[in-house]
């Protein structure tokens, strides 16, 4: 059995399924529930990739000086976050929105959980996040 095959086992038992549904309201509300009861706090989160403000910094199109202005008021998928607790609205398109403190300068934002990732990839966190993450951007 491949590890991926395991992943998939274990998304769809996260969702009392036999196999993986897709992601609607209904699903995304379970899977919340599920995180808030199997979180191990404090959790520490950091970027999957670069934020779609970042993008034109990344590839080289903006300016470097801007970017670095920007990011001070801006989350970076370079940050290191706290994860706080989630919002109660579900939104289809950004799925489960996470409550984080950046931990260099406090300031709180709301990102979408399947953009964030454990930063311990030793921690049970870490694998409950990828398994939202994959399940959310590959089942919608």
């Amino acid at each position: 059995m491949s590890d991926l095959d395991e992943q998939l086992r274990r998304i769809a038992r996260t969702l009392g399924k036999n196999e993986i549904p897709e992601v609607n309201n209904k699903t995304l509300k379970t899977y919340l529930a599920y995180l808030k009861k199997t979180l191990e706090f404090p959790c520490y989160l950091t970027g999957m990739e670069d934020f779609s403000w970042e993008e034109r910094y990344i590839f080289g199109y903006g300016s470097e000086a801007e970017y670095e202005e920007l990011k001070k008021t801006r989350p970076s998928y370079t940050d290191t976050f706290e994860l706080l607790g989630f919002d109660n609205v579900i939104d289809e398109g950004c799925g489960i929105l996470a409550q984080v403190k950046r931990v260099s300068d406090k300031k709180k934002f709301t990102l979408p959980l399947a953009d964030l990732k454990a930063i311990d990839k030793r921690s049970k966190n870490y694998l409950l996040l990828d398994d939202f993450s994959l399940w959310f951007v590959n089942y919608r």
